[in-house]
């Protein structure tokens, strides 16, 4: 899965309404330009092929008062919004993805109810132990990774991944039913973008042509 597609989405639905520059500042803000491939072209595309496929509706805005160019904002649809939370979903289950990909959901997760978010981290403990499973089962002789010699050292990165991604999500199950965060229907959601004219302290300041879009 593509982690662009659900930053990009995601953002948009924050703000109902955003500008290309919007959504760039606000994942810079998140620092998505590090973790992800959320850079300032990939973003750009993303709305544009999204608004393509019906994911989001664009909007011809007049120039502003102070002078500035027109922009196109653009607003999330009713299929948009279907894809923006099964992207979500999936991320928070799948153990065969990039990091950026679960990193991405864990800033949106709080979207979902509750309920729902504790029963897909319980599935993506699941799948991680259904992958360590077949590594053990299929991958791994009898005598031990060594047995297959510096190769082996590759089963032994797998399993120590499954163990540690079952153990942290377990941990953040924990936390999510003891009542930690505010989840969808639970009262005001965590604010995470940034106020108008307010100026981000984590933003490239690299310039690109999409930028005046």
């Amino acid at each position: 899965m593509s982690a662009i597609r659900l930053l990009v989405l995601g953002a948009v639905r924050q703000h109902g309404r955003a500008h290309g520059y919007q959504v760039r500042n606000d994942l810079e803000y998140w620092g998505a330009h590090e973790w992800s491939n959320a850079k300032p072209g990939s973003i750009y595309h993303a709305l544009k092929q999204m608004a393509k496929q019906g994911l989001l509706r664009a909007h011809e805005t007049a120039p502003s008062t102070a002078g500035g160019p027109p922009r196109t904002e653009y607003e999330i649809t009713d299929r948009g919004t279907e894809e923006y939370f099964a992207l979500l979903r999936r991320a928070l289950t799948a153990h065969d993805q990039k990091p950026d990909g679960l990193t991405a959901a864990l800033g949106f997760i709080v979207d979902l109810p509750r309920e729902e978010a504790v029963a897909l981290l319980r599935q993506r403990v699941a799948n991680l132990e259904r992958w360590r499973a077949t590594v053990t089962g299929e991958y791994l002789p009898g005598e031990g990774a060594e047995q297959l010699g510096h190769i082996g050292e590759i089963m032994n990165l797998w399993l120590h991944q499954a163990d540690a991604g079952a153990a942290w999500t377990r941990g953040l199950i924990e936390r999510v039913e003891s009542g930690a965060y505010a989840f969808a229907g639970e009262g005001a959601p965590f604010v995470g973008v940034l106020a108008d004219g307010r100026e981000n302290p984590y933003a490239t300041g690299s310039p690109h042509p999409g930028d005046r879009d």
